[in-house]
């Protein structure tokens, strides 16, 4: 089980360590293929494990004392190691394959951890540290950064690097504004670069006397194809933008996760763990921290289980718990006529999001099988739903004959709250954004309200097309508003690729009776699609329809959808900043 532990962790480094090179060629179709692969790696590895275990042990045959005596010897295995945390997720994962499910909670998994991941350092003299340190003074500021950007080894040249340092200086004075310098002054890096979609990261922090400063320097290429700092980013809120749940996993190059954990944790406090694990690629750790925190959650609560507020959906029975933020969706057994789908359609819909480039429009989702849940925690209203629309879904069980009911939902997605789109805007309204010409602060504020988040919708769709994706459901409620107010799509049963829609205008009626007909009299095909009639079904208010009108028109329009068609499939990949516009220290036009 440790030999396929470690082999899985050596192709994950090894595919890490290879975008630096994809970064320098600007291989970024590359770059987007490795994304995908290595997201399966996990479980192609479990799988081959489980397989030899079942085939050379007949580990399923084993008796439990067996199973206890395997886990201790693990974990003696664990004690040198530099990713325990990692090799007992690993564990888990072979075990429940291969152990019955009333197992699953017991001696036979790592429930806690049982090695420390604090202060894990490799003792060998060329191993490289988890970060390194520098030690400016006021007047070797730009000296010293233009050593920290060389000190990464891009073999491709920045176009100006002294002014590229300069620039940063100029951002680093702005930020120690007031502030005297202090003789503990120093900037420490992480040492691995952090690579995502056209960028490359450089992450770390500054400390001045008490004080601790995240930032993130964005390399990329300029139209020439060298290399450029484009922004710097300061503060916990840029940093959180950077590293969302609703953008792509960063390709990292780390031989001590949970030592990069930990620093970013520092930097990020109010980011759960378990999205740091998920936002460097380690996604089956980011699972398992998240369900022990959900453990604790539900050890230290009483609220319970319910259907979550907002307009039901026709494929996604969605439940959640109102003090934890998150929701919890289930697949439903059936689906009006008008949804053309299956079960497994709509999962392959969800592994496309997770695989793709979400570029900070799509949540991620943690998936789950067999989850456990107290029965008294469900109200018998969300158990009535869900026998009703995904019978084949649950399962209720006296626990150990304890007379404690256990629900078990058999497979489950789950990801961030957010507020629904259209309860965000039905809020405004009735705050008085309805009013074309306000009188009042409220309304005044409110109409402004409006106009942020239809402007932020259209973002979001531009934004997922310039990805290649196409929403399929455009409506309101299938788009959230999280906390920084990004608006970001959570619909997934009819997302389709860009390149695969066909763009068409609507016909001209050839006769009074067609054009006066209330049905479709033209044909249509399961992939077109006519923006023109986005319109009646999103612009029914009139503040909305005079914001959106005013800033995304270009969407009805058949030309907005079929030039990015067509760009992408002349293999452009289109720039999308995890930051605003405003940060890039110059708008030029990228490579």
């Amino acid at each position: 089980m440790m030999e396929g532990f470690n082999r899985h962790y050596h192709l994950f480094r090894t595919e890490s360590a290879r975008a630096k090179h994809r970064f320098e060629t600007a291989d970024w179709h590359g770059q987007q293929r490795a994304q995908r692969d290595r997201i399966e790696f996990y479980d192609l590895q479990v799988r081959e494990c489980t397989k030899r275990l079942e085939r050379e042990f007949k580990a399923g045959e084993q008796s439990m004392d067996i199973w206890q005596q395997v886990k201790l010897h693990y974990i003696g295995l664990l004690v040198n190691h530099h990713q325990p945390e990692l090799a007992e997720t690993f564990f888990n994962s072979v075990t429940t394959k291969i152990l019955h499910r009333s197992y699953f909670q017991n001696d036979f998994i790592f429930v806690r951890p049982a090695v420390s991941t604090e202060y894990i350092e490799n003792g060998e003299p060329e191993s490289r540290p988890t970060y390194r340190a520098y030690y400016p003074t006021h007047a070797s500021m730009q000296e010293v950064l233009a050593r920290l950007l060389k000190d990464f080894g891009l073999r491709l040249a920045f176009d100006d690097l002294e002014r590229d340092a300069a620039l940063v200086q100029g951002a680093l004075t702005e930020r120690l504004r007031n502030t005297p310098l202090r003789a503990n002054l120093q900037i420490q890096v992480l040492t691995g670069l952090f690579f995502r979609n056209k960028g490359c990261y450089i992450v770390g922090k500054l400390i001045n006397g008490f004080s601790e400063t995240g930032f993130a320097l964005p390399v990329l290429h300029n139209a020439q194809g060298k290399l450029v700092i484009d922004a710097a980013l300061f503060g916990e809120d840029d940093l959180l933008m950077l590293f969302s749940f609703a953008r792509a996993y960063f390709m990292v190059e780390m031989e001590i996760p949970s030592a990069y954990v930990q620093f970013l944790h520092g930097i990020m406090p109010r980011k759960p763990r378990n999205e740091i694990y998920n936002a460097l690629g380690l996604g089956k750790q980011g699972k398992n921290l998240f369900y022990r925190d959900f453990l604790h959650h539900l050890r230290h609560s009483s609220d319970k289980f319910r259907i979550a507020p907002g307009i039901k959906g026709m494929v996604m029975l969605v439940f959640d718990l109102p003090s934890f933020p998150y929701v919890f969706k289930v697949i439903k057994d059936h689906y009006p006529s008008q949804k053309d789908t299956s079960r497994e359609q709509i999962k392959s819909k969800y592994l496309l999001v997770k695989q793709h480039d979400r570029v900070g429009r799509m949540a991620d989702t943690l998936e789950y099988s067999e989850v456990g849940f107290p029965r008294h925690r469900f109200t018998d209203e969300l158990i009535a739903e869900i026998e009703k629309f995904a019978p084949s879904q649950l399962q209720i069980n006296d626990r150990d004959g304890d007379g404690l009911s256990e629900v078990i939902i058999k497979h489950v997605y789950i990801e961030r709250r957010m507020i629904p789109l259209n309860i965000y805007l039905q809020e405004a309204f009735d705050a008085g954004g309805t009013a074309l010409e306000p009188q009042t602060p409220s309304a005044l504020f409110a109409r402004e309200q409006v106009e942020r988040a239809v402007l932020e919708y259209g973002n979001a769709i531009k934004d997922l097309v310039a990805a290649n994706i196409f929403p399929g459901d455009m409506l309101w409620k299938n788009f959230g508003v999280t906390r920084h107010g990004k608006v970001v799509f959570y619909d997934y049963d009819e997302i389709e690729y860009i390149t695969d829609c066909n763009f068409r205008k609507v016909p001209q009626a050839r006769t009074e009776e067609e054009e006066m007909s209330g049905e479709v009299w033209y044909s249509v095909g399961s992939k077109d699609v006519f923006p023109e009639t986005f319109g009646p079904f999103l612009l029914g208010n009139p503040a909305v329809r005079e914001s959106f009108m005013k800033h995304h028109a270009d969407l009805l329009e058949v030309a907005f959808w079929q030039g990015h068609k067509e760009r992408i499939l002349a293999g452009h990949v289109a720039d999308v900043f995890p930051y605003e516009q405003d940060k890039r220290f110059r708008p030029e036009p990228l490579k």
